[in-house]
């Protein structure tokens, strides 16, 4: 039950946080529009809104399956999984593909931080 309610936490918020750091401010100013479909951006954010809560609900079953259960435990964890997956996904696609530093530099800081939020939640509610 817990982990069923850190998900749902943490996922509302961090969906506002992938709102922050890569939301429509962000494309008018430093994109290069050639790089995204038009027209499309209603069934883009419905088939990735649920995308948060799987984030969050994964990280909080990896921690609570390694019996990581304090804010400094699992934001040591969060910070592994992002060095892992996110910071080279990202770096790598950057050097493929034409992406603006600062959006680069935005999705990197939003995944992060994404990622503190959960070990924060799950931190605070299974301590």
């Amino acid at each position: 039950m817990h982990l069923a309610l850190i998900t749902i936490g943490a996922g509302i918020v961090t969906s506002l946080t992938d709102w922050f750091f890569a939301g429509d401010w962000l494309h008018r100013r430093w994109t290069y529009p050639e790089i995204w479909r038009q027209g499309a951006d209603a069934k883009a954010i419905a088939l990735t809104s649920p995308l948060p809560f799987l984030t969050c609900g994964a990280f909080s079953y990896v921690a609570a399956r390694l019996g990581i259960h304090s804010v400094g435990g699992t934001i040591k964890l969060a910070v592994a999984m992002w060095l892992i997956s996110p910071l080279p996904l990202i770096l790598t696609n950057a050097a493929f593909m034409k992406l603006h530093r600062v959006f680069v530099v935005s999705y990197l800081i939003g995944w992060l931080v994404k990622l503190a939020i959960a070990a924060v939640a799950v931190g605070w509610f299974l301590h």
